[in-house]
């Protein structure tokens, strides 16, 4: 290995590592061009062929969770926060008992394009409606952020100062969209599974190539944190009281939550659960997605241990701009650029390219199959040909993508950790949309108005929680909301629930009875 490779790191990108960015985005285009060369039925565009390989579907599954958002985050908040977040693995066997042995032989029985459909046969239009409303919604703004935090990490890849990223980012941010959304117009769901492996290649071999540049830099793992951080935050067993941002149990209860809420209510899980075979296979996929989200997830905050390492054993290699305790998810993107030699810098950006394009491609379409199978279909009058189906899921493809293009621009006004952000915001409404799933398929009793209740008074307790601090003030001095973002899933499941059940009640509707 060169001495200059260890000692003396380029400075940006070159122009290499950019030929390689333009050859990963083309390929992707021609991906999607060979997935739509031949005309597909509406059906196959959204959910494949119903008989994919369930490890591609796994793989497809985790690059779709696994966005720029983590990609980022997750670094950072090892890096500057601490590695409580570690611990929410210990929550998977959970969730994959739940989920595979609970809710998919459930969900398999039906074979739905949209997973709304579901909602429909038991409580009827309203909720169909609503699940699906809250769906787009939910996706639009966390394809919005991502996009965004992509756009954020190329600017810092380029050496703009924090303070112009503003007008560099709506350009990076309509070339990322861009590629995205034609490639997943042109090529539906097998494009997109397949360039998703391809993105979870990139993604990996990023994240190694970090930790063992910082490994020959520093000439071994020293960089591995033995002691506890000066920078880290006190992360307890059991938060002190509702107000400790992170805390052992809070991450478990928490992310396990989002985890099962995920997987039964988001249709981008739902519809690649549908292009397995059966329930066997499904839940093959699922534990695929989690083994896979495992070793990434360790991996990626061992990339952000390096990094606190590499920074603090050299703090001349970071510009006055940028600080460890305030810029931590910053130094990711940073790193990239300006302490990677040629190529590997150019595999790496292409990695937090693809993190970005994994999420689009999914997002964008989940949402149009929502919007042509539950609003379209459902609500048009005269019936559609195949050929007129197949045209409108297309262009409504293209149309979601250009509305997250254009909302991306106003996710910079949006204050705060990437982690705590995407909890406040992409992540507020996903509790409340499973449990529409969970009245639908698992409360006998379940009836419309106790299900619109609890989803409003769900909704309601995740807004309170997620902006406890801009209602009820912050702390003065270390400036943590009232309630901790932790606690917004829980207490909005619990909320949920509770109230869809007394209002769905048959005392309750005993009662109601007697009042007309």
């Amino acid at each position: 290995m060169p001495d200059d490779f260890i000692s003396t790191p380029p400075t940006g990108l070159h122009a290499v590592d950019w030929l390689i960015l333009v050859l990963y985005a083309a390929t992707t285009l021609a991906i999607g061009w060979y997935f739509g060369r031949e005309r597909q039925s509406t059906r196959e565009y959204f959910i494949g062929n119903g008989r994919m390989n369930p490890l591609l579907v796994g793989i497809s599954l985790f690059a779709t969770l696994l966005s720029t958002i983590s990609y980022r985050s997750m670094p950072g908040e090892a890096l500057g926060k601490g590695p409580v977040y570690l611990v929410a693995l210990a929550g998977f066997p959970i969730v994959y008992l739940i989920v595979g042995y609970v809710l998919l032989p459930i969900y398999m029985r039906q074979r739905v394009t949209s997973a709304y459909e579901l909602l429909e046969s038991r409580l009827g239009l309203s909720v169909r409606l609503l699940g699906a409303s809250l769906f787009v919604l939910l996706r639009l703004v966390w394809m919005s952020l991502l996009v965004y935090l992509t756009a954020d990490a190329m600017a810092i890849m380029l050496g703009v100062p924090p303070g112009d990223r503003d007008e560099w980012i709506p350009l990076i941010v309509l070339v990322t969209g861009f590629v995205a959304v034609v490639y997943t117009s042109l090529g539906g769901l097998r494009a997109v599974v397949v360039t998703d492996l391809l993105q979870t290649v990139l993604l990996y071999g990023g994240a190694l190539l970090v930790i063992g540049t910082v490994t020959l830099r520093l000439g071994g793992f020293g960089w591995f944190p033995t002691t506890w951080h000066e920078n880290w935050d006190m992360q307890p067993i059991v938060p002190e009281s509702f107000s400790t941002r992170a805390s052992v149990l809070g991450t478990i209860v928490s992310m396990t939550v989002w985890y099962v809420a995920t997987a039964g209510g988001d249709q981008t899980c739902v519809q690649r659960f549908m292009a397995t075979t059966d329930a066997r296979a499904a839940r093959k996929a699922y534990a695929m997605q989690l083994i896979t989200s495992a070793i990434v997830t360790v991996t990626l905050f061992l990339v952000g241990f390096a990094l606190l390492g590499y920074f603090q054993q050299q703090p001349q290699r970071l510009p006055g701009e940028l600080s460890i305790e305030r810029h931590a998810d910053d130094l990711f993107p940073y790193y990239i650029a300006f302490h990677l030699p040629p190529v590997v810098s150019g595999l790496v950006a292409a990695a937090l390219f693809a993190a970005a394009m994994s999420s689009i491609d999914s997002g964008v379409n989940s949402i149009a199959a929502v919007v042509q199978t539950d609003f379209i279909e459902r609500l048009r009058r005269k019936p559609q040909t195949e050929a007129e189906r197949f045209r409108a899921a297309r262009w409504l493809a293209f149309a979601v993508g250009a509305i997250v293009v254009v909302g991306s621009s106003q996710m910079g006004h949006v204050p705060g950790n990437i982690t705590a952000v995407t909890s406040k915001t992409s992540n507020l409404l996903t509790v409340p949309i499973f449990c529409l799933f969970f009245f639908a398929l698992l409360v006998p009793f379940a009836t419309p108005l106790g299900v619109w209740v609890g989803a409003l008074c769900g909704t309601a307790t995740a807004t309170l929680i997620a902006f406890s601090g801009a209602i009820l003030g912050t702390h003065p001095e270390a400036g943590d909301d009232p309630i901790s973002f932790q606690w917004i899933a829980p207490a909005a499941l619990l909320v949920n629930i509770v109230a869809g059940i007394v209002f769905s009640h048959p005392i309750f509707l005993s009662w109601r009875a007697t009042q007309k």
